[in-house]
């Protein structure tokens, strides 16, 4: 019997399939044109050139690229107080520690029990002839202390699959920790820059409300004397009307992005961090990283996640196999019992016992084949679940390389729109000196100057924000930190 139970504890295999990690794949590329340096725009914010590097290594710290010290401050609090981060962390120790749980499956479970009864037999029940009885004690006690252990051989690999799927879905909650990290550095950064940009806009638009307000009046003066009709003062008032209108916009949006910034920090809107942003402060990163198509897809976070999914749908076959294997669990225990506690474990007291038993499903209804049956459907959704992260993964990267590029084109063609009325600008503020134009025209100068400066606010503005989103797309450089690699 000790031959046959070392043959069942060595020999044991792990039913279902082994998982293999799915093939990198196969695109050559993650765009299918190649990617060639931006344009640049000179004497601008944020107007440098940028080069696409393939295969560079993502820093962990890739905001300090844009060399901005209250950036850099901001997101150092959000690291430290952020609690949807605090939230994914909780998250992976739980995660953990339901694997240490699942490897007490792989020993004997030993147990201790005491108990102490007193009892009255019935003083009516006559001796039994020749049976030896304790005579005329009706009334007693009875100790017994005892020891148990069982023990369940994993000859099928139940437990294995067990542990195989849990400990997937330890990485599954790791790779989602790592991509709250990602994602909460480049919501930070993003939403830095939109509220610098808003301010921005928010100063230019109460410009082009003045000047509009000025033109309203001159107009106003002017159908007075008779020089303008009523037709030129309403279309002037509907212009400043308009203008009005997108200024409170303006001032909420500044206001949600600033409690926004709050959140993200861990602080309530009332105690906001007090950090302003200025695009001229910001300098734009030269050296853009793009990943090829195999390093990609062991940085998503979010990919690498789905792959764990797919690790622990893998491992659930298994345990669903080997619940309908026969199951072996072995017994034993042993203890004392005594009349008096002090006569415990003396000559006589003891007992002990030994056992084994199997027990294999014969009729279930149908539930054990249908359950195999789920998880394999499972698995394969779990699969589809992955191709179709990945191939989001570089949609999502495409999409950002493409942005980027596009990006410096219409940042070049604002800053030309806006230099051309500076330019016409200040050539109005000449003629207006030398007498050759009214200060009608001169207003009208200014106005269309304000609204290109709207424009190339928010050019610049949309190029440093979709550089911060490439490198959210890539990864994030997450693989750098400890604290998101090392194990509880």
């Amino acid at each position: 019997m000790a031959v046959c139970l070392a043959g069942l504890l060595v020999g044991g295999c792990a039913v279902g399939p082994d998982f293999k990690p799915p093939a990198a794949p196969g695109a050559a590329a993650v765009t299918a044109t190649p990617l060639a340096a931006t344009v640049a725009t000179t004497q601008v914010a944020g107007g440098a050139a940028q080069r696409f590097v393939n295969g560079v290594n993502i820093p962990e710290d890739w905001w300090t690229l844009f060399h901005s010290q209250a950036l850099n401050t901001l997101i150092a609090q959000a690291l430290s107080n952020n609690p949807d981060l605090k939230a994914a962390q909780a998250a992976l120790m739980i995660a953990h520690e339901n694997v240490l749980a699942q490897r007490g499956n792989f020993f004997p479970s030993v147990s201790a029990a005491f108990s102490a009864t007193r009892q009255k037999q019935s003083e009516t029940l006559a001796p039994v002839p020749n049976y030896p009885t304790v005579p005329n004690e009706y009334q007693y006690n009875l100790f017994t202390p005892q020891l148990n252990i069982a023990y369940s051989p994993d000859v099928f690999g139940a437990n294995r699959r067990s542990m195989e799927s849990l400990k997937a879905q330890e990485q599954g909650v790791r790779y989602q920790m790592a991509a709250a990290y990602t994602t909460l550095t480049a919501n930070v950064v993003v939403t830095a820059i939109v509220e610098g940009a808003v301010q921005m806009e928010i100063e230019a638009t109460r410009h082009l409300i003045e000047v509009n307000s000025n033109m309203v009046e001159i107009l106003r003066y002017q159908m007075a004397k008779g020089y303008a009709s009523r037709l030129d003062v309403l279309a002037q008032e509907s212009q400043l009307a308009q203008t009005v209108a997108t200024l409170p916009p303006l001032v909420k949006q500044a206001g949600q992005l600033r409690d926004q910034l709050a959140v993200f920090v861990g602080r309530f809107p009332g105690d906001a961090p007090r950090e302003k942003f200025d695009l001229a402060d910001l300098q734009l990163p030269a050296d853009l990283p793009v990943s090829l198509p195999s390093q990609l897809v062991q940085q998503r976070p979010d990919v690498l996640q789905a792959q764990a999914n797919l690790h622990a749908a893998s491992a659930q076959i298994g345990i669903a196999v080997a619940n309908r294997l026969p199951n072996i669990t072995l017994t034993a225990d042993a203890g004392s019992s005594a009349l008096a506690i002090d006569k415990l474990f003396t000559s006589g007291t003891g007992f002990w016992g030994l056992g084994a038993a199997a027990t294999a499903p014969i009729f279930q209804g149908g539930t054990l084949l249908h359950e195999e049956r789920a998880a394999r459907a499972a698995y394969v959704q779990a699969a589809e679940q992955y191709r179709s992260t990945v191939l989001t993964a570089f949609q999502n990267v495409a999409d950002t390389l493409t942005a980027i590029e596009q990006d410096a084109e219409a940042l070049q063609a604002a800053a030309s729109t806006e230099q051309d009325a500076r330019a016409t600008l200040e050539l109005s503020q000449h003629q207006l000196r030398d007498g050759y134009i009214s200060y009608l025209a001169l207003l009208s100068a200014e106005q269309a100057y304000q609204q290109a400066r709207l424009n190339l606010i928010q050019a610049q503005s949309n190029r440093y924000s979709d550089t911060a989103a490439l490198f959210q797309a890539l990864g994030g450089g997450w693989w750098h930190r400890i604290d998101l690699t090392k194990e509880p």
